[in-house]
């Protein structure tokens, strides 16, 4: 049985492996199939692909777009689409530039709020040209020893209840969705336990949401389960992978979660349906 990954990060968002990296060590993992999914870029897509005929894994393209919906923060990952499609990739620099202003504004809110002095700089020179994030701003507050785990800076600083939490960003979960068929591909809800609002997918399934990441590690039994009844109530696909980011998050090992190529098959079909 030949198995995929398709939640993978790399350098050029909060990865901290090259495409090139990342692609030998799933054909290491045994994996037939993977997308990397950086968040609000494609960038690394055409490296990937060119890798994957290197070690002979097939790369599908993918994203993981971040919407917002009255505050709360949603990622819409996206499969199978034009990589080259210009109105998403004029929309993904818009998001890459929201997300530089969005760490100005997280430092700031550590020094007035949390009287924790960060400076921006330290986590650009984390990020480098990839498309910047939370996480960075948790390993540069590592780095700079104001904090012992990136786990405490999510957890007391910058999680999405917590004081430092900064949101605004301009993209609604029904607008990434509309993007992402737009442009061919098939959107797909990341890791909805995140949510805490399964009463919201609905809603997302009547703008056009065709799938759920069923198969997550931090999903119990019991969360797969639910998950797959919803798959199965509003006729989507089931997706999974590991999230993987290399050393950035270190607990989570490339090849740890696999799922079963078929999967990759369901996806394929359902971007037959795309409108």
């Amino acid at each position: 049985m030949n198995f995929a990954d398709l939640h993978l990060h790399t350098v050029f968002s909060d990865g901290t492996l090259t495409c090139e990296e990342l692609v030998s060590r799933a054909e290491k993992a045994c994996l037939a199939a993977i997308s990397i999914v950086d968040h609000d870029t494609v960038a690394g897509f055409s490296q990937a692909q060119e890798a994957g005929n290197k070690f002979n894994v097939e790369v599908i393209s993918g994203v993981e777009l971040t919407a917002e919906d009255n505050g709360v923060e949603i990622h819409l990952l996206g499969y199978l689409f034009d990589s080259g499609y210009q109105p998403l990739l004029e929309r993904l620099e818009f998001l890459r530039k929201n997300r530089v202003e969005r760490i100005y504004k997280i430092c700031d809110k550590l020094k007035k709020d949390m009287d924790v002095e960060l400076d921006p700089e330290a986590v650009f020179s984390l990020s480098g040209k990839g498309t910047v994030g939370r996480l960075h701003v948790a390993r540069a507050m590592v780095k700079t020893g104001i904090i012992k785990s990136t786990y405490d800076a999510f957890y007391k600083y910058i999680g999405d209840r917590c004081p430092g939490y900064v949101s605004g960003f301009k993209l609604t979960p029904a607008e990434a969705i509309k993007l992402i068929k737009d442009a061919g591909g098939v959107p797909v809800l990341a890791h909805p336990y995140t949510l805490r609002r399964d009463e919201l997918i609905p809603e997302f399934v009547k703008a056009g949401l065709m799938g759920l990441e069923v198969y997550y590690p931090e999903h119990t039994q019991g969360m797969v389960n639910f998950y797959l009844d919803l798959v199965k109530k509003y006729k989507l696909v089931a997706t999974g992978g590991s999230d993987f980011h290399g050393d950035a998050k270190p607990g989570i090992i490339l090849g740890s979660m696999k799922i079963p190529y078929e999967l990759v098959e369901d996806l394929k079909a359902a971007k037959e349906k795309v409108k």
